[in-house]
This record gives structure tokens, sequence and C-alpha cells, in this order.
């Protein structure tokens, strides 16, 4: 049977390393109630001898009171190898579709554990810790310590406090590590309060924290913009002769920033830069992204030298930063720049860096960049948000009443839209079908016009004006007045506007009847034309 060490679980913190200790759960006691139990064999210990090695442990997710049944239990759970089985007895009987049960189940690991505990109904995850205490607790605390860590790490934490509230049941004393965790457990709750009363119950039992259980706090002081709480945490540190270490001044940095006071921020790193400690791209990208934050980005480019003098490497979130800094500033332009030399430094942009140039762009009309940065997205397989791609296209049409060649770009960019299903806001149909209109294709104005109705929006009556002015001066008035049908069907009425364009196209290709069909259509919906058809002097005449 394989071993399993807690090196294997993800705790996802550079601040607490993982115990290399085997983890295991007690043996399977008997349980005198029929019915099914979810079977999961581990190694008893690493300390066992090769003689007990055969005895599986278990832990049982069982069926008390006839809650969990075997079609509840999610697939997740049975595809990884965790097989229901009978009981008869109080024992489990054969499993018949895996004859090799403890052989699979020995490559279990805490981790897969707390992932099937998840998939779990909320009303059953808390009954594991009552099981795991009727079924005899845990033989070591270690092993207590790494399935706590695991729910910490994977943010069970009602069931983690759950777990730590039944310590003493288990015939377990905490230590600095358990402490810690809960430490953390309850920072990721945001109960900073409590958080804080554990590490005063660490010092009445001599217990001293280490300099990652006190980060952890004053990260989770400084993440609430709560800076002086934080400082009095490193205050205590120097009381015991802790001392910080950069992960440490890095959150105090992060705090500072987060409320603004970028100028703290400042004078710490100048601290931190005369004693033994060495600062990290973090420490200098934080204080960036400060100074970005406030309009300051020439100062943020200066520590980026700074940091580049010092040998440390830039990494994306470094120039993201900055990326951000020049677009609030209204310089756009030099992010290009800023992207050229992020390339040179073999530091590959990411989305973030990309769209947040291109947003930029649009906002300060820089519209000839934006577009090569859109197609350089578009190159590299990076996705444009809906938002900007209507952005883009609003400002491309606008662009297209003093520059025609933009109508086509703007074109180019609708059709796109349209292939990759993203939905095109209301004032973006206004405007492309105003530049189609004044690029002078109104066959294409009037295709979009009948899209937007029969999507559901309601164009604006300046919007049927274009196309009928459009369609007019191409000499189509019939599809001029399959305008007016249209507004019919959407409860509009036509203004003076489309009657009086609709009469002088009619007048100008001499056909009087016509125009004389349309005055008299205007006045039978309360509109009085200022148009008049050619050769009836008077609205009488025109009606005779």
């Amino acid at each position: 049977m394989s071993t399993f060490h807690a090196s294997s679980l993800s705790h996802s913190s550079l601040l607490f390393p993982s115990p290399i200790i085997p983890v295991f759960f007690t043996k399977h006691g008997n349980i005198q109630r029929s019915g099914f139990v979810l079977f999961a064999s581990l190694p008893a210990s690493s300390n066992s001898s090769q003689s007990t090695s055969s005895s599986s442990n278990v832990l049982l997710i069982a069926k008390r009171s006839g809650n969990l049944r075997a079609k509840e239990v999610p697939d997740l759970i049975h595809e990884s190898e965790i097989k229901l089985v009978g009981q008869h007895n109080g024992l489990p009987t054969k499993e018949e579709a895996s004859p090799n049960l403890d052989k699979r189940c020995s490559r279990l690991r805490v981790q897969d554990l707390v992932e099937r505990i998840k998939v779990l109904p909320t009303t059953q995850r808390t009954r594991i810790v009552d099981i795991l205490w009727t079924d005899g607790g845990f033989q070591t605390l270690s092993d207590f310590n790494d399935l706590l860590m695991a729910l910490v790490t994977a943010d069970e934490l009602e069931l983690a406090m759950k777990l730590y509230s039944n310590l003493s049941c288990y015939g377990l004393v905490p230590n600095c590590w358990t402490f810690s965790i809960m430490i953390r457990c309850f920072c990721k709750k945001d109960d900073l309060s409590e958080a804080k009363r554990v590490v005063d119950h660490m010092f009445e039992n001599r217990i001293q924290p280490s300099v990652a259980t006190f980060t952890v706090l004053i990260n989770a002081f400084c993440r609430t913009g709560r800076v002086q709480k934080a400082l009095e945490v490193v205050g205590i540190m120097g009381q015991i002769n802790l001392e910080p270490t950069i992960q440490t001044y890095n959150c105090l940095l992060k705090g500072f920033c987060y409320v603004g006071k970028v100028e703290k921020a400042c004078d710490l790193l100048k601290s931190i830069k005369k004693s033994s400690t060495k600062p990290d791209i973090y420490t200098y990208t934080t204080v960036m992204d400060g100074f970005c934050k406030v309009g300051r980005s020439d100062e943020a480019f200066e520590l980026l030298d700074e940091a580049l003098e010092m040998g440390l490497t830039p990494n994306v979130v470094t120039f993201n930063a900055l990326f951000t800094g020049y677009c609030r500033e209204g310089r756009p332009l030099e992010g290009i720049g800023l992207l050229k030399q992020m390339k040179d430094s073999n530091c590959t942009p990411d989305y973030i860096s990309y769209s947040t140039l291109l947003h930029g762009l649009l906002k300060w009309g820089e519209i000839q960049a934006a577009l090569r940065i859109y197609k350089e997205m578009g190159g590299i397989g990076f996705p444009v948000d809906e938002r900007m791609m209507n952005t883009l296209l609003r400002r491309l049409c606008r662009r297209s009443r003093e520059d025609e060649k933009m109508v086509k770009l703007a074109y180019e960019v609708f059709e796109k839209m349209k292939s990759g299903a993203t939905v095109i806001y209301s004032c973006s149909y206004h405007l492309v079908i105003e530049a189609f209109c004044t690029g002078k294709d109104a066959d294409k104005a009037m295709v979009n016009l009948r899209e937007m109705v029969g999507v559901g929006y309601a164009p604006k009556m300046i919007t049927f004006n274009n196309v009928i002015q459009a369609l007019c001066a191409d000499g189509k008035l019939e599809e001029a007045l399959s305008v007016l049908v249209l507004m019919q069907q959407g409860s509009r009425i036509p203004s003076k506007i489309s009657f009086n364009i609709l009469i002088n196209e009619f007048n100008r290709q001499g056909r009087h009847l016509g125009a004389c069909n349309v005055y008299c259509a205007a006045l039978k919906v309360g509109v009085i034309p200022e148009r008049e058809p050619r050769g009836y002097s008077t609205q009488r005449d025109a009606l005779i």
C-alpha cells in the first residue's frame, strides 16, 4: 500500500510551508446501524509496522438517520474510485465491482477527499466531523492539522471551524501550526477580531507565533484598509524580537497604497532598502501601482528603472500597473512604447495588458492606434469584450463623418461582431446605419435598419430619416416608402421631415401623383408637411 505525504497538498501560500508528515485516518470502528457507507482507505501511519499495514484505515461518510442514500451520492465521488458497499451486522460486505478497493483507495489524497466533501450537500458536510469523532478521531496532531489546512485552503471554513472545535474530543492539544491555520481561517472569514484573539491565546499559553502567522494577520488587516491595526501587529513582532520578512513589508506597502497613503508607502520602501531586507519585484510593483492610481505614473516608471538597475525582473503585473496609470492620465500612446519595452524584455503581455491599453486608446480617441491593438489582439487570440467592441465600432463610425475610409473599417468590425455572436448595442446600430448612409451605401443601411428592428430595438426617428434620405438620394423611392411601413409596424408616426424628404424626391422625379399620395398620408396621421406636391398650390387643391 503506497504512502501519502502531506507535501502533495496544495496549500497555495508561500507563507505556510507544507509539513512532510504522513497523513492517515483512524481505523474503522463498528457501526451497528445498517445502511450504506462511503468507504475510503488510507495507510495507517508512516510508523506502522508491516504486520499491521494490512488493516485498512477508513473515512466513513455513513448513512446516519436515513439521510444519505446511494443514489444521492454525487457522481463525482463514484467516478473517483470510491465505491458504495453494503453493510451487514456492522461490517462491510464484499464489494463486487472493485476487488482491489484497498489498492485503488490508497492513492486517495487529502486534497481529493476535500474536493469530494465539497460536492456533498451542505447539510451532510458537517456530519463528516461527527463521523470522524465517532470513529475514533486522529492518531496524531499532524494528521489533524493536515486535514484542517486542506479544508481552509479549499474555503470550507465552516467545516474547518467545526473540526477545530472538536479537537479536544480527539484527545489532541493544538500546537503553533494548528493556531496558525485557524488564524488563516478567521482571516479568510474577515473575522479579524477572532484571529487577533487566537494570537492573544497563543501568548497566554506561551506559544510564540511565527513570522508567517503574523504576516497572515497583517495582510488581512491591510486588505480591509485597517493599516493602523496592521502596524500594531508589527509592533508586537518587534517586542518579541521577530524581524518582518519582505512578504510582511509587502503587505504593509499594499495596505498604505490601498488607503491612498502613497507617500508613506514610498517612505517605507526607502527604509526597506536601507535595511538588511532586500526588496523584491512585488515590493516595487506594489508602490508603482499606488503611484499610478493617484496620477503619478512618471514616478512609477522611475521605480521600474530602479528595479531593473537592482537586477530585478519585472513581471506582467508590473507593466500592467503602468498601462493603467498611462490610460487614466490620458497618455495611452505611451502605453504603445511600454508594450514594445515589455516584449523586448521577454515579458509576454497578457489579456489585461492589451485590454487596458485598448480601453485607454478608445477612451482618449486614439482610433488608429486602437485599431492596431485590436487587430494584434485578434492575431494572438485574445477576445475583445463586447463593451470595447461596441466602443470601437462607434468611434470608427463617428470618424467616418470626416474620413470615408473609416466606413469600410467600421463595416469589417461590425461584421466580425455579428459573426462572433457579440451583442451589438442600440447606439452602435444607430451609428453604423448613419455611417452607411454617409458612405452612400443605402442598401446596407436599410438591411441593418430591418435587422435592428428585428432584434427588438426601437430606432430613433433621425435614424429612420437618414435611411429615407439615403434611399431617396439613390432614387429608390419604393424602398424609401417601405421605411414608412417599417415605422408603422413599430407603432411609430413618421415625422414632418420624413414626409418632406419623400415629397421632395417624388417632385424631383416628376411623379406628382405619388407626391400627392404621400402628402395625403401625412395629413391622415395628423402631420402637415412643409413641402407640397408640385402643381398644387394649396392643401385643398391637393385633396381635390
